[in-house]
Order: C-alpha cells, then structure tokens, then sequence
C-alpha cells in the first residue's frame, strides 16, 4: 500500500563505529514482524550488512535502506556505516531523511565521528534525536553523556526516558512522555509497555517535570504557558518536541539496549508522534539561472524526485533509489531528466527490507523507492513531469583524502580494471577515477586506504585480474618570478615552399589570480590577424609542456609586440612554432620557478595527541592555521601542508593516533617551491622524460 505524505517518516540511524546502530536496526525490523529472529553482525545474517564483504569484516560499509509500519505510519529507516571511510553513504542517507537518529554508547559517549556527522547535520539544517545505546554494559553511565552531549553540542537536551540502572543493574527505561515502563525481558520477546514499578513513580515524575520544562523550549508559545501555568499537556509535550526538533532548538534523547531489545518500542513511539513528517521540511532547488529557492513535499503537484543513490546489484541490475518530492510516482511512467533534457520510462519501482526488494505501484510525495534497470539515471540528477525546469540540490560530498597510482600487467587487463572501477565511481561519488595526463598515470581517490582497498579487491576479483599499486606522482606547476622578452624567428627552407615567422614577444606574471592571458599589441599589422591563433596555440602548447622540468606553467600573460611574416612562407604552423621559440627564450629570462600544490588540512583528535600532531605537521613543512577545542577532549586543528607531504597520511595519522584521528582535505593554493627540494623534484622529472 502506499502511504500519504503525512503518515511517512524517513529516518537515518548514524553515529560512531560500534554503537551498535546495525543491531538496533535488526530489533526494529523483529519488534514490527518484518523479521522472525534478530541478528548481530558477528552473526554474518543481519538485514543491513549483507554483502559479503561486510560479512566478513562485521562491520558496515553500505548505508541500507528497510522500511516498516508502526502505529498507521511507514517509517523508511537508514542503517550506515561508522567509519569515515564511508562517509559518503552517509550523506546520500542524510540526503533521502528529515530526521538523523544518532546512536551514542552508554560508556563511550560523543566520539570524534559523531562530532563530525553532527557538524554536517548543522550544515544541512537537519532535525536529530540520540538513542543511547549499549546501558547494559559495564560502566555505562546516562547522565555523563547527557553532560557530554550539553557541552560539544550547546544544544538544550531533552531526556524522553529515564534509564532504570545501568550496567549489569539495567532493567529498562521509563517513557516519561507515555509514562509507561519498557522492562528488560527475556530472549526472543518484542519490546513491550507496562506500567511503571511503584518505587520509581516519584523519580520518574520529577524527571517528566524537567522533560516538560525543556520541552516548553520548542515554542515561544508554550514557554509562555509553562511559566504561566507550570504544566503542559501530553499533545502540547510532543508539540514543543516536534517544533522544537524542526528548528534545531531542542535534541530529544532516548535510550536502551539493542542487544536487550529494550527501548524499542519506545524510540518508533516517539518517532511517530514527534519526528517530522517530509511535509514539515522543504527541499532546495535551483532554476536555470541558478537562483535558489524552496520546494514543499507535496502529493497534489506535478511529479518530481531526487536520485541521491546508484547500486550495481548482481540479480536485480541498477538500481536507482530516489525521493519523491511532489506528485506520485508510478510503473510506466514516462520521465524528464532535467539537466540534460532527456526522458526515460519507469518500467519497476521497489520498496526494500536490506537485499530484499518488494514491488509497488505507487511511491506519493516524501516516500523513498527504487527504481530498477534505467539507462540513463544516475544519482544526482532531478527526474519528473516534462513541465519541471528546476533542478535539486546535490549531494554535499566531502573531497577523497587517499589517493594510489593504479596499472596492470597488460592493455586488456588495463580495460577491465577501467569499466570496474568507472561503474564503482557511478555507485560511490566519493570515489574517483581519472587518467592524469600531466604524470600519465591512472589515480583513484577515495576517503581512505579501507575505502581504496575494498574497491580494489572487489575489482580483482571480480575482472580475475592483478592490480598494481603506488604513492602518485604530485602535480606541480612552473611558473615566472619577473617579466621577459623574447624576440625568436622560425625559418626553414627544404625546396619549395619554406617556413618563416618573427615574433616579439613578452610575458610577464599574471596580477589577478588569472591562469592564461593573450593580447595582441602589433599596431602597425607587420603580422596578419590570420595567424594570431597559431601563435596562441604555440604559446598554450608551450606552457602544457613546461621549461624547468616538464611541468605546466600557470599564471602567464602574453603579449605579442611585433614580428615579421613572408608572403610565401608564412603560415599559421611557421608561427605556432616561433611562439613556442620564443616562449623557452622568454622563459630563460624570466627566473622560472616550481610551484607545489598546497593543501587545506584539517585533523580530528583527541587532546592526548594534539602535540604530536602539531610537530607532525611541523616536519612536513606545514602551516597551522587554527586550533578548535570541540569540547570533551576532541580539537579540531587547520593547517596548510604541501600535498607531497600527505601523499600517506591516512596511513600516518592512523599510526599517530591509535587509528582514532581522522581528516578532511582540500586544495587550497601553489605555493613556489626553492632549494634542494625543488632541484630534486626538477631532475627526477628530468630523467623521467628523457628516459620515456
């Protein structure tokens, strides 16, 4: 059956590796009657970690879309990976949902992956509740990650629950919206109400008076009734948590244990009363000029979805998974892919339970599907009714950190390893495949050496090949320090017709962050306009070659001051190849430097290696920028650092931090390299071109 807007919840679990998000989704899936019997991933059979690799591993490396009813509501619910790794399965989960539900271990508390998930939720403007989970294990301690969720979040944290125990004591929670208790029962039982122990009534009720009190924050309105009358309704509670979720004022907190199937029932409870509908939150769109504005979630409108996931699956094909945004979405339907224009006919659409797929006839406005077997969807891209010209918002996918120089042992091998890893990256947009022509290799880029690994192997595998790998070469840059000016004259006579043309010519630095800059300045026509295009092709050509050791020059503004040309022997070739002349000429004149690739670095970790991280960065010749205190011992440091240096550094920051740092990287500048270094650099790319 399909499900109207407003009875739809999209929900993504997230957090740190090991919280246990892969269990609680397995008990939620045994507490609605999709599964007979809950699993653990040690167990190889749970619903989201299917794949073999992830059987293997036990750990997740997919996000994994399931779906279930509870209380006349479908709830789609997102299981993801925790390590950053696989961060971009995350965002297309963010993406898809409204609400983040993110999972924190009772003993552990905030850890550096949920701070950073939780900076990327603020980015997306993304309402979030946290599920505590794991409070029957040792030193699990409730009111010190509701402290540690106060002080890294500056956010006003609501209990909905009171834990009763902790650790081996831990006998359940109280739901102090319901006011009902869901005890610690024995294996195999669904995660149920009763009615709370009399020995707990006082504590829960003082405990239901600050819930109220703090959930009165949600709304201006209701802040005013509390102090007004000290009490709030039921309805109103949940009104000031819903409000206050939409708006980001208020994080409600529940608890539980997955592996105890207990809090279950009471977290999908809050989920459906609280958690906003996809009526609540509009989507961003942009027009063809790129002018952005909003687009409410809404059945009566002509069709249009979102593609935010691409999968390759062995039985079923490609399968596209999207969100409709407005009208309903049906088999036969014939789409408009927007950017490009071009339509294509729904055959099959999909709901899904993990690796099963079941068909449906409709997908309304807000629901969440697969669509299976198109040819020219992918993700990313905005799909509707031929009236559609807007387009949604991407994907907001952080840059690959890890990068390996791929080859094989031979050209058909070259082309199997190229059609793998090219359909890996339409499935996986934080990996990327590209041949560098500047060092003429083959380089993928991924968000770790995990990441990189698993590609590879599925590759090899599959394409029954060797992939070999190594450190890419950096792609440095030549570029001048001071004006010049060449004069160069090309002639060459071999009977017939000969090769003649003069130039002047003269370069100089580029003063606003240009790249390339080409002017004519001949007065007097001593060379015709006609050949002026071969002379700037010999100048591009020239500077895609380099002068000091083969590298591209950037930042160069030519121009052409005079010349001379032939009646007969001129010809737009003769000048191509007195620009290039001139360009080494000029170039000799000009103190040429080599010019590095710098990059934005920013590290995650804890206050016990902030030291060894600054002198890290110290030796490899790097700038720090900043450095944040996150709160509880989690800082964040920016630096600048040439890209040579970090060429490894997932590697190493693992090494440095007991694997528990992480980092983000961008391209920022080039930055001119002298000395040693760079003579080394320069001969080295010397030698690799003679020898080629």
């Amino acid at each position: 059956m399909s499900y109207c807007t407003n009875k739809i919840r999209n929900v993504v679990l997230a957090g740190h590796s090991g919280t246990g998000k892969t269990t609680l989704l397995d008990q939620i899936l045994f507490n609605t009657d999709i599964i007979k019997k809950a699993e653990t991933p040690e167990s190889g059979k749970t619903v989201s970690d299917y794949t073999q690799e992830e059987i293997d591993k036990k750990f997740s490396i997919y996000s994994t879309l399931s779906h279930f009813p509870w209380q006349d509501t479908k709830i789609n619910i997102f299981d993801t990976p925790g390590l950053p790794g696989f961060i971009g399965e995350v965002v297309e989960a963010f993406r898809a949902a409204e609400t983040a539900i993110m999972v924190i271990d009772a003993k552990n508390g905030v850890q550096i992956e949920t701070i950073k998930l939780w900076r990327r939720l603020n980015k997306r403007d993304m309402p979030r509740a946290v599920f505590v989970n794991k409070m029957d294990t040792d030193r699990a301690n409730f009111s010190k990650v509701m402290e540690d969720l106060k002080a890294k979040f500056q956010k006003i944290c609501v209990p909905i629950v009171m834990p009763i125990g902790s650790g081996a004591d831990y006998k359940g929670i109280i739901n102090l919206i319901e006011m009902k208790a869901y005890l610690v029962h024995e294996s195999g039982k669904k995660d149920e109400a009763s009615e709370i122990p009399a020995e707990l009534l006082e504590e829960a009720n003082a405990m239901r008076s600050t819930m109220i009190e703090l959930a009165a924050e949600g709304d201006d309105k209701l802040i005013e009734k509390f102090f007004a009358e000290g009490m709030l309704s039921e309805e109103e509670i949940i009104l000031g948590l819903t409000l206050g979720m939409r708006n980001k004022r208020v994080v409600p907190v529940l608890a539980g244990s997955a592996i105890a199937n207990n809090g279950i029932a009471s977290l999908l409870n809050f989920l459906c009363i609280a958690a906003p509908t996809p009526q609540d939150i509009h989507e961003i769109a942009f027009d063809k000029n790129l002018n952005r504005f909003e687009v409410p979630i809404n059945q009566s409108k002509p069709l249009s979805a979102f593609v935010f996931k691409t999968k390759y699956d062995q039985f079923s094909g490609k399968l596209s998974y999207v969100k409709v945004i407005t009208g309903t979405l049906r088999p036969e339907m014939d789409v408009k892919e927007v950017n490009s224009g071009n339509h294509e006919k729904i055959h099959k659409l999909y709901t899904a339970v993990g690796s099963q797929l079941k068909e449906v006839d409709a997908l309304e406005a807000g629901d969440i599907g697969i669509i299976a077997k198109t040819q020219n969807i992918f993700s990313n891209e905005t799909i509707g009714d031929n009236s559609i010209e807007y387009t949604f918002h991407y994907l907001r996918l952080p840059h690959p950190v890890h990068s390996l120089a791929v080859f094989t042992e031979s050209k058909k091998d070259e082309d199997k390893m190229n059609e793998s890893l090219h359909r890996f990256a339409q499935e996986d947009l934080t990996f990327q495949v590209a041949y560098n022509n500047e060092t003429k290799e083959s380089v993928i880029y991924g968000m770790g050496e995990i990441h990189l690994s698993m590609i590879l192997q599925k590759t090899m595998d599959k394409q029954k090949i060797t992939i070999h790998t190594k450190t890419p070469k950096v792609s440095y840059r030549e570029a001048i320090t001071k004006a010049a000016e060449a004069e160069y004259t090309h002639k060459k006579q071999s009977g017939g017709h000969g090769q003649y043309a003069k130039i002047l010519m003269k370069m100089e630095p580029t003063t606003g962050g240009e790249n390339y800059l080409f002017e004519n300045a001949i007065k007097g026509g001593s060379i015709s306009k006609g050949y002026m295009p071969g002379i700037e092709k010999g100048f591009q050509e020239a500077m895609e070659q380099g002068y000091l050791a083969g590298f591209p020059v950037m930042g160069i503004s030519f121009t052409v001051l005079d010349g001379k040309e032939h009646p007969v022997d001129s010809s737009e070739m003769a000048f191509k190849l007195a620009a290039k002349g001139a360009f080494k000429e000029a170039m000799a004149k000009a103190s040429p430097v080599l010019m590095e690739p710098i990059m934005l670095l920013k590290v995650f970790a804890d206050d016990s290696y902030v030291g060894d991280i600054l002198s890290d960065i110290s030796s490899r010749r790097g700038r720090v920028l900043g450095q944040e205190n996150l709160g509880s011992g989690i800082n964040e440091i920016d630096a600048e650092v040439p890209h040579s240096e970090l060429l490894k550094y997932t590697i190493d920051l693992k090494s440095l931090t007991s694997d528990t740092g992480s980092f983000e990287m961008s391209f920022s500048h080039y930055a001119c390299l002298t000395g040693k270094l760079a003579e080394s650099i320069i001969a080295a790319n010397k030698s690799e071109n003679v020898a080629e």
